[in-house]
């Protein structure tokens, strides 16, 4: 099939992060467009396969940042998905938090690839085969291969403690890990105020201490 279409493209991102969407609204979407009639038949076989798609991998917890607890199942989902990002964490890192704000506001925009953490305690063996050493680490797997590794938060943005959602994305799109730019600007705007809040609560947490 051709390279998928940006508005085909736009509509199932959009749609992929409401439950309620359904196929015969999205189409409904698509042809509200003067630019359609060229491009109809294509851009609807198009919007059937990404939506199908989508929904399969939805119903396999891809959309979700999920925590796996057991080091066997962590193998076992690297190596039968065929994209997969791992965060390799220890719940008490500050870094380790900042990461996963990033990482739940990636996994809801790419239902393509599935985004996954676990507890570095709870995998002993996967630590030193992988040699993970500083934390957080996010390795990128396609296939069950690694395609690439980010240790702390080593070339991301310009600060040593600060960088945006994007520039992971970008990050993980030219490991083809993720498909496409997807993260907006409201979903900045979301991963900072759930990240202040989070971080009031901690606070608020080591005050009582």
């Amino acid at each position: 099939m051709a390279e998928l279409d940006s508005k085909v493209a736009s509509i199932v991102d959009r749609a992929a992060r409401d439950d309620d969407s359904d196929e015969d609204a999205l189409i409904a979407a698509l042809e509200d467009d003067s630019e359609l009639d060229a491009f109809r038949e294509q851009r609807l076989q198009q919007l059937h396969a990404e939506y199908n798609k989508a929904q399969q991998l939805k119903a396999s917890e891809h959309g979700m940042y999920t925590e796996i607890k057991d080091e066997k199942a962590l193998m076992d989902i690297t190596t039968s998905t065929k994209l997969c990002v791992v965060h390799f964490f220890k719940p008490d890192f500050n870094r380790c938090r900042i990461m996963d704000t990033h990482l739940e506001s990636l996994a809801r925009s790419h239902y393509e690839a599935r985004i996954i953490k676990i507890n570095v305690d709870n995998c002993p063996f996967l630590v030193t085969r992988l040699g993970i050493q500083v934390l957080p680490c996010v390795i990128a797997f396609i296939d069950g291969i690694g395609a690439d590794r980010i240790v702390g938060f080593e070339g991301l943005g310009r600060g040593s403690e600060s960088f945006a959602t994007r520039d992971l994305e970008a990050r993980l799109i030219r490991a083809n890990v993720l498909a496409r730019n997807k993260v907006t600007d409201e979903d900045e705007r979301r991963r900072v105020q759930k990240s202040k809040a989070k971080q009031q609560e901690d606070e608020e947490d080591d005050w009582e201490d």
